[in-house]
């Protein structure tokens, strides 16, 4: 599905910078509670999101800074988008570093594998950041530890500490 809008922002401190898509066109992804899709503005920059609700029955994708520098976007800048089903696995690439991690530490895996859709893509997102190798495989090596100390919970200010932890150590 491939429609125009415009660049606006909400003003406010939860959310910014957004493109709006009318309920009739985000119902056409939309099954329970998923609402997952690839979003390609421009013909140039795709990215995995979420078509979150506005309160009005209409959705919106928020659009980052790089992004939008990338774009030359502006407030009120008319932006092309195209829309598909996301249909990967978790809603967000899966870094080669954490799939290997995961592959081979069976405890790991199984606690990643039963967090919520949400909280599995926050880790991946955590991993997939860097732009090296061994810092995506330290984080990989790490996240999968910290699962498995707290028993499968996540304490978000505990992880960025390990992760501080885990490079003063050379690691």
């Amino acid at each position: 599905m491939t429609f125009t809008t415009t660049l606006a922002n909400f003003e406010s401190t939860l959310w910014g910078f957004h493109i709006v898509v009318q309920e009739a066109q985000a119902q056409a992804f939309i099954e329970g509670n998923d609402r997952r899709v690839v979003c390609t503005l421009n013909s140039s920059v795709e990215f995995q999101c979420a078509l979150m609700p506005k309160g009005d029955g209409h959705f919106f994708i928020n659009v980052n800074k790089k992004t939008r520098d990338k774009l030359k976007l502006h407030i009120g800048s008319v932006v092309e988008v195209s829309l598909r089903k996301d249909e990967s696995e978790f809603g967000l690439p899966m870094p080669e570093e954490f799939a290997e991690i995961l592959a081979q530490d069976e405890a790991g895996n199984s606690l990643f594998r039963n967090l919520t859709p949400g909280k599995q893509r926050s880790l991946l997102y955590i991993v997939g950041q860097p732009k090296t190798t061994d810092t995506r495989l330290k984080r990989a090596v790490v996240l999968v530890e910290h699962l498995k100390v707290n028993k499968g919970k996540i304490d978000f200010k505990q992880l960025q500490l390990d992760m501080k932890e885990a490079n003063r150590f050379g690691f």
